[in-house]
């Protein structure tokens, strides 16, 4: 089966920086979109940034400029780099990939189990 484990997350002063990991391992024949999700408390998980596999990338507005997504395709990592972090950016992050387990089977979305990352004022 597959499995992905985020890493990185914690708590950090406004304005500072973390780093999100997050590896894919298991039955992969190959990854397709991967991206990252966050869900603060009370509100709706929302899309933050996604690459393609071609290395497309998309942000949410709020995080363009201060957050970076990458991928390290020999790894099945997807990486979130971010700076400038604010309060508003206290959430859980969760990290998702569309992936293909088998040649000739359907591609189906993945989901880690998420990271909390608090930003203090």
């Amino acid at each position: 089966q597959v499995q992905l484990v985020e890493s990185g997350g914690g708590l950090v002063q406004a304005g500072g920086s973390l780093r999100l990991s997050c590896a894919v391992s298991g039955s992969i024949f190959s990854i397709n979109a991967m991206g990252w999700y966050r869900q603060a408390p009370g509100k709706q998980r929302e899309l933050v940034a996604a690459i393609t596999s071609g290395d497309n990338t998309n942000y949410v507005d709020s995080v363009k400029g201060r957050f970076t997504i990458s991928r390290d395709n020999a790894k099945n990592t997807v990486y979130l780099q971010m700076n400038g972090l604010k309060p508003e950016d206290t959430a859980v992050y969760y990290c998702n990939a569309d992936i293909r387990p088998y040649r000739g089977y359907a591609s189906r979305v993945y989901w880690g189990q998420g990271t909390q990352v608090t930003v203090s004022s």
